[in-house]
């Protein structure tokens, strides 16, 4: 019997997966497609769309200006993450609560009311649609996620090892470099990689504040698909999954998914 459940369990989740990533498999699959339209099962193979992919300035633009905003975004966050994980263990049991909700309300709240609230603010700091802007909104909105990593691995550094740093002779910035910050690496790179990937295939931030005559390459692709419906779309798409599959094997080979989560 138990192994009937295991077998039945086992198949649900075979189809659960394979639920979710059959539309990536249709994506990859439609971009090598022979065919001058999008669809499939694709029509012969060919890497044509992909060389179009690379050849298209709007394209590179978008995905050099999304490569930009996340890798400033990862770097910012990792440091706030630090600054505010070491605030949050200093503070008493009463104001725990409602500070990391304060610090994680970006990630509870739809993203379009954090946009919306967002495009509001900076228009009155007058840095709306500006370049500026939109990377304040990637790293309001990122870093949840590295906060969530950076705490986690806080919580796993026994206070007796600074107690016996201090008590050695070194300083609060010596014990934090020398004891703490080698035990928070992992949270902090997994923390890092996350804010970078979502940052990257942010859409619904990126599409209200985004400035004059800039797009990321979501945005790029959303404008695409407007006018064309060729493979080149199913191209650009796969580049972006590729990179978050990069980020997903980048933990697992740094970390470990299971000590990540």
């Amino acid at each position: 019997m138990d192994r009937a459940l295991r077998y039945v369990w086992g198949l649900l989740l075979a189809l659960l997966y394979g639920f979710l990533l059959l539309p990536l498999v249709v994506v990859v699959f439609a971009s090598v497609s022979g065919g001058q339209v999008l669809r499939f099962p694709p029509e012969g193979f060919s890497l044509k769309w992909y060389a179009r992919f690379f050849s298209d300035d709007t394209f590179i633009s978008a995905l050099w200006l999304s490569l930009r905003l996340a890798l400033v975004s990862a770097l910012v966050v990792s440091l706030l993450a630090v600054t505010s994980a070491l605030f949050y263990r200093r503070l008493s049991a009463r104001w725990r609560g409602p500070f990391r909700a304060l610090v994680l309300l970006p990630l509870l709240l739809p993203e379009i009311l954090t946009a919306i609230g967002l495009l509001f603010f900076l228009y009155r700091l007058g840095l709306g649609s500006s370049l500026f802007g939109l990377q304040i909104s990637h790293i309001v909105v990122t870093l949840p996620f590295s906060f969530l990593a950076v705490t986690a691995a806080l919580q796993q550094v026994d206070p007796t090892l600074e107690e016996a740093s201090a008590s050695l002779g070194a300083g609060a910035l010596e014990t934090f470099a020398r004891v703490v910050l080698p035990m928070l690496r992992p949270g902090l790179f997994t923390g890092a990689l996350f804010a970078f990937i979502v940052s990257f295939d942010m859409f619904t931030m990126s599409f209200l504040l985004k400035p004059v005559g800039g797009n990321t390459l979501p945005l790029a692709l959303f404008d695409y698909l407007k006018y064309d419906f060729d493979p080149t779309a199913a191209a650009a798409a796969t580049i972006s999954v590729a990179f978050a599959l990069v980020v997903v094997l980048l933990v697992e080979r740094s970390v470990g998914l299971r000590r990540a989560f």
